[in-house]
């Protein structure tokens, strides 16, 4: 396993590669969760579903490169989703391609935030293929979401809890200082969740899902921001997970090695140990009795 040197990141970014023309505001796609929850027992939900980590770092195969930040591509529901985009589109683009992933391959990107190691890559990816929905926060700097447009994506600005299509959704916005949403995608086996960074607390973002979807939780995957925390707060996040029904975690990013430690030896054939070049399935997530 190998792990790049840590970047700080302030919360307002600034990114200066951002540039042009302001294009009119697409007309609005999704629904919000609350108009959907009625329907979804009758929904067929995901049979099939593959996550694959193209930017982490932490690094789970030689043919790939680790730079600090994050990136998921999803296959199995009805659009392909590259959810967020890390924080350099060149390493991005290399790693897409050395994992067989073509830009065009995508169908939706989601944003879980707005700091650059989340969204560093998305005007080098939009130069190769912009025809993608794009999902942030309506808290996103207005220059961001201009930029975005000018591009040419269908920019969806995201508050509430919202159904991204068939069996994926965001929790919504969520946090007070650092505005944070998550990926649910609804699978035969329950609930997986991805997450940025969990800058509101991992918890309470679990605790959001299980309201909104009232479905086990099979997965809780990606960034848990416990890179800084003290070996009694992981506890206490652990012990809340084991509460909610969470049967898998797979901490990477910012979680921290010590949390990385400490979840792999509560969770044992529970814990997921992801990087990037990971691939994640169904398969890995058996039930647990």
């Amino acid at each position: 396993m190998v792990r790049t040197h840590r970047i700080d990141w302030t919360v307002t970014v600034v990114m200066v590669v951002f540039g042009g023309i302001v294009m009119g505001l697409p007309e609005q796609k999704g629904v919000d969760v609350g108009e959907k929850n009625s329907s979804q027992a009758e929904t067929p939900v995901l049979k099939e579903l593959t996550i694959r980590i193209v930017q982490d770092n932490y690094r789970c195969s030689d043919a790939v490169e680790t730079a600090w930040g994050f990136a998921a591509y999803v296959t199995g529901p009805e659009q392909r989703i590259l959810f967020d985009t890390g924080s350099n589109g060149a390493l991005l683009l290399r790693n897409m391609a050395r994992l067989d992933i073509a830009p065009d391959a995508v169908d939706t990107i989601i944003l879980s935030h707005v700091h650059a190691d989340h969204t560093g890559g998305l005007i080098a990816f939009l130069k190769q293929h912009a025809d993608v929905d794009l999902y942030c926060l309506a808290s996103f700097p207005v220059r961001f979401k201009d930029v975005a447009r000018r591009y040419g994506v269908r920019l969806l600005e995201v508050e509430q809890p919202r159904e991204v299509c068939r069996n994926v959704f965001t929790t919504g916005s969520m946090g007070r200082k650092i505005h944070e949403q998550a990926m649910v995608l609804r699978t035969e086996i329950g609930l997986v969740v991805v997450t940025g960074c969990a800058h509101p607390g991992l918890v309470e973002m679990i605790e959001r899902v299980k309201a909104l979807h009232e479905q086990d939780i099979a997965l809780a995957m990606g960034g848990f921001h416990l890179g800084w925390a003290k070996p009694a707060e992981i506890e206490r996040v652990m012990q809340a997970l084991d509460r909610l029904g969470v049967r898998y975690v797979a901490p990477t990013h910012c979680s921290g090695d010590r949390a990385r430690e400490l979840f792999g030896k509560r969770f044992g054939s529970r814990y997921i140990e992801l990087g990037v070049g990971k691939v994640v399935t169904l398969a890995d997530l058996k039930r647990v009795d």
